[in-house]
């Protein structure tokens, strides 16, 4: 991989951050749900969500 600039290492840190929280928010909503469907919607997303930050963070 290329060197990053400065500004596309901040860049990146700061989507992963994001990835990170919405991850943590999505597995909240899964807790709190009672239909199955949801909650399932809600954890898929959550994985996804994190394996995009850990996708992201390999890039810094």
């Amino acid at each position: 991989m290329p060197n990053l600039s400065q500004m596309e290492f901040n860049a990146i840190r700061e989507v992963t951050g994001c990835h990170i929280t919405v991850a943590s928010k999505l597995n909240e909503y899964a807790q709190k749900c009672t239909d199955g469907q949801i909650k399932q919607m809600f954890e898929k997303a959550a994985q996804d969500a994190t394996k995009s930050a850990q996708t992201l963070a390999q890039m810094l």
